[in-house]
């Protein structure tokens, strides 16, 4: 399996379930069919920033480290920004082009916001289809999108 598409699931596990020990995280990859090491695991959790902090009944869970406060709207903006080269819509879906392997990340972040223009998505390696409610939706995350692409000028 390819590092970012094992990082993506850790990030969809974490932000599921509270997750507070590296064996606990390899127990949910294992249920999901993705084998990794401790060593990996480890390389992970510090590549992906990921940290300890209380959840809302005071337990210790993993979570993603938040630059700057930023929060999950904020990130997918800078991720729109960041990796996505193109998107077009049709009908009630979109169909957004990233950067080589950045499709299954940008796709996880999409999932995790639960956005009420996104009744599902699928990601591959550079590309992800973002399927919408309606017609009119779609077009509304279409503007959404390309209001946070990068434009040739910051080429």
């Amino acid at each position: 399996m390819k590092k970012t598409d094992r990082q993506a699931a850790i990030e969809q596990l974490i932000n599921q379930y509270p997750i507070a020990t590296q064996e606990d995280l390899m127990a949910r990859l294992k249920a999901d069919g993705i084998a990794a090491t401790q060593a990996t695991i480890s390389r992970d959790i510090r590549e992906m920033q990921i940290v300890k902090s209380p959840d809302e009944n005071g337990h210790a869970r993993y979570t993603i480290f938040k630059e700057n406060g930023k929060n999950e709207q904020d990130r997918l903006y800078e991720s729109l920004h960041d990796v996505v080269t193109g998107v077009d819509r049709v009908e009630f879906m979109n169909i957004i082009h990233t950067l080589p392997s950045n499709g299954n990340l940008l796709a996880a972040i999409i999932d995790d916001l639960h956005l009420p223009e996104v009744s599902g998505t699928l990601a591959g390696h550079d590309t992800i289809f973002v399927v919408s409610p309606s017609v009119a939706v779609a077009e509304s995350f279409h503007d959404m999108v390309l209001s946070h692409v990068r434009t040739e000028d910051e080429l």
